[in-house]
Order: C-alpha cells, then sequence, then structure tokens
C-alpha cells in the first residue's frame, strides 16, 4: 500500500476538503495530512466529516498513499475526554497515522489507538536530538522538526538518532512569525487562541505607534519608508534545494497549507513530485528543468518566497514590509468532476469565466493545455455564455477534451 518511491523521501501535502484530497492524491503526493473536526490547528479550515475522511482515506489507499490525521492542539483539561472519543472514533476510521504536539494527547491516543502511529507534530517545538531521542523512547516513529533549524542541524539530529526514526521538515509555504507557531497575538487581540486552532493571522496585520502620553494619536512605522507589515515574513520554498534536503536525512518533505485551494494544492505537489523524481533519476535532469520548476511554483499563491532558516537565521530580507497579499497569477476555474459522451466537462466553478476564453487544463503527469472555450450550458441544459455566480454547476465544451480530476485555471489579469 505505501506508494512512496524507494530511496526517495515521502512528498507530504496538505488538503482542506476531500476534493483537495484527491487533486493531492492525483497530482504527485505520497501521503496527504488532513484534519477532522476538532482537536486540530486550523480550526477555521473546512477539515474533514467522518465520512469524509473514511471516504478520502479510501480514495488514497486505492493508490498506494498514506493519510495522516492532526490533532496537534495544545489541550486543556476540558479536552481530554472529547479527545478520547474522538481517537476510538479515529481508530475505526484507520489513517495511517495521527499528528500530535501534547504529551497527555500522545498518551490517550498511543493508549486508545496502539496500532497506528504517531508523529509529533512541529509543534512541539522539536529543536535537537535529545527531543527526538525522547520522543521515540515514548513509541513516537517520527518527528517533525521546528521551521527554526538549519539544514545543518537536522543534520546533526539525523547522525544522532536510530536510522529508522523518520524526520518530517517543511519545505514549501507560509512562515510563522512565532516560534514553531506557539504565537499568543491572536490570543490577546481577539481572544481566540492560535494554539487550539483559531488563529487570526496578526502576523499579517499592519501596524502603527501610540506614544504612551499621545493616546489616539497613531504614530506610522517605516522600515526604510517600506512599509508597515513588521510581522509579515515571505514563503518557504526550497524547489532549488532538493539536493541539500535529502543530504541533511529529511525522509519527508512536508508542504504546509490546510487551507489551501486545490489549484495551489496541485501545482505545488505536481512540481515537487518531479523535481524529488527527477532529482534521483539524475542530478543533471533535475538541473536542466529547473526554470520548468520556478515557472509552475509561481503559478500558484504565494508571498515572495526565501529559505527560511535553512541555511542561517532569517534576516530583513525574509520580510514583506510593503504589503500582505498574496501574489495570484493563475486564477481557479474548478477541478473537472466527469466528462460526458459529448466531451462536456462537468464541474462546480470557481471563478466567472466566458465562452470565448482561452483558458489551461492542468493535468497530473505535467502537461499545461491552453484550449479554448467553445460552449457552456447550466444545469438546466441552458447555454450560457459566462458564469458569474460562484459554485455553479456547468457543463462545458472545450477545445481539447478534458480528463476527470483535471483542473482548469486562467492566467490572471495583469
Amino acid at each position: 500500500m505505501d506508494n512512496k518511491r524507494p530511496g526517495r523521501p515521502e512528498l507530504l501535502v496538505p488538503a482542506s476538503s476531500l476534493e483537495v484530497l484527491k487533486t493531492a492524491v492525483l497530482f504527485g503526493a505520497d501521503a496527504v495530512y488532513i484534519g477532522g473536526e476538532a482537536f486540530g490547528l486550523r480550526a477555521r479550515a473546512k477539515n474533514f466529516s467522518s465520512q469524509e475522511m473514511a471516504e478520502g482515506i479510501r480514495f488514497a489507499h486505492a493508490r498506494g498513499v498514506k493519510v495522516y490525521v492532526t490533532a496537534n492542539i495544545l489541550a486543556h483539561n476540558d479536552d481530554l475526554d472529547g479527545a478520547r472519543v474522538y481517537f476510538e472514533e479515529l481508530k475505526e476510521i484507520g489513517p495511517d497515522a495521527l499528528i500530535i504536539s501534547d504529551p497527555g494527547m500522545f498518551m490517550i491516543a498511543r493508549e486508545v489507538c496502539p496500532g497506528i502511529e504517531v508523529h509529533i507534530s512541529t509543534q512541539a517545538n522539536n529543536t535537537n536530538y535529545q527531543t527526538y531521542r525522547f520522543w521515540w523512547q515514548q513509541g513516537a516513529r517520527r518527528v517533525v522538526s521546528a521551521r527554526e533549524l538549519s539544514l545543518a542541524e537536522i543534520r546533526q539530529i539525523r547522525d544522532n538518532i536510530p536510522e529508522e526514526m523518520e524526520i518530517e521538515s517543511f519545505v514549501h509555504g507560509a512562515m510563522c512569525i512565532s516560534y514553531s507557531g506557539r504565537c499568543l497575538l491572536s490570543n490577546y487581540f481577539t481572544g481566540r487562541d492560535a494554539n487550539q486552532g483559531a488563529c487570526t493571522h496578526p502576523c499579517r496585520w499592519k501596524y502603527a505607534v501610540v506614544e504612551e502620553s499621545r493616546p489616539g494619536e497613531y504614530l506610522p512605522v517605516y522600515e526604510n519608508e517600506r512599509g508597515t507589515f513588521l510581522f509579515n515574513s515571505r514563503d518557504l520554498c526550497m524547489i532549488e534545494y532538493i539536493p541539500e534536503l535529502v543530504a541533511a536525512g529529511i525522509d519527508s518533505m512536508k508542504i504546509e497549507g490546510r487551507m489551501k485551494t486545490a489549484l495551489y494544492v496541485a501545482c505545488v505537489a505536481r512540481t515537487y513530485r518531479k523535481a524529488i523524481d527527477d532529482y534521483f533519476e539524475s542530478e543533471e535532469r533535475y538541473r536542466e528543468n529547473m526554470d520548468w520548476y520556478r515557472a509552475e511554483i509561481a503559478k500558484c499563491t504565494y508571498r515572495q518566497f526565501s529559505t527560511g532558516f535553512y541555511f542561517g537565521k532569517p534576516d530583513g530580507r525574509t520580510q514583506i514590509y510593503d504589503e500582505s497579499t498574496y501574489i495570484s497569477e493563475y486564477v481557479y476555474l474548478g477541478i473537472v468532476e466527469s466528462v460526458d459522451g459529448r466531451g462536456y466537462a462537468r464541474f462546480e466553478q470557481k471563478n466567472k469565466f466566458c465562452v470565448g476564453d482561452t483558458v489551461e487544463i492542468m493535468k497530473p503527469d505535467g502537461r499545461n493545455i491552453c484550449t479554448k472555450v467553445l460552449s457552456m450550458h447550466n444545469e438546466e441544459g441552458e447555454a450560457v455564455e459566462s458564469c458569474p455566480h460562484a459554485r455553479q454547476i456547468l457543463y462545458v465544451e472545450l477545445a481539447d477534451r478534458p480528463e476527470p480530476y483535471d483542473i482548469m485555471r486562467v492566467e490572471a489579469a495583469r
């Protein structure tokens, strides 16, 4: 059932919904991590019901892909009884691993689900090899490294832990301004606890200074006159450093983004899948295809990129002071659900497009096919020229026939 390529690190991809899980599986993930309706650190994500989780696991397992479930809150007393019930449900559903940070939650999971692996979340601040050894002795199979570690530190951890123990590290996605996600700003400002899954992301807000004797008089904060988004970090991107990640001894390369769209997940999963496979075919092939990786990774939403802490402590160049918005070079139109005998693609549209537009079909095998929208019909069979209503079910005729699970996108207006 394990689809991990021999000798290669696992590519671990996030999923916010059943639709996105299927996309991750088909676009190259070796494993997918998801959240249930409780005890995860993405309470605002759609998350999975028990039924959706079971269906997603069946879909993934049928294709040799693993599924991990997050339960990585820092639990309070009132959480513990509910956690026990939740783990009993997960025991029946059968994910491949549970991702946990809290020792109390860990103990309950080991008691209730002895047959399910436990992975220790980055939220547990895993910064040294003694911490890894501790969790190994408790029965954890894998530990997720803190984002604050360099590749040299990860290599040192690998050299000082059991060979069978696995290191999982983030290689792409948003970076947290606080130490491995242990943030108090959201709780302080809004009463919503980041460590309980309810972060409001105040690190992305715009700030000003108030002088004590002048209450209500807001003074702008300038960083070389570039802006006021003091805590707004660039995104992590390690697509150009696959050899270095492998050499550090990382067993699982993790993509951040359990609140992202299917387009984001497909772009990132497909690009890292090809980069990893190309490198293990030959480093020359990997280097030759670098321009393709760069171009494709830029087609998903992102903030400006950096390498985080991997090559030393970040400086001012890893922050974005003048804005907090994402860069979006492509607009997500939807996923093809099915194709009928006439060649019409059925899908739920996410953004507006029109008959006559040129759109792009994004395929799991790496191909991007530019094609034209010839016609479209609504659910009642009526011909329409455009689709202004989000989540509208459409039947679209394209100049090139798509396949189920293909993604449709269009280049954003500039």
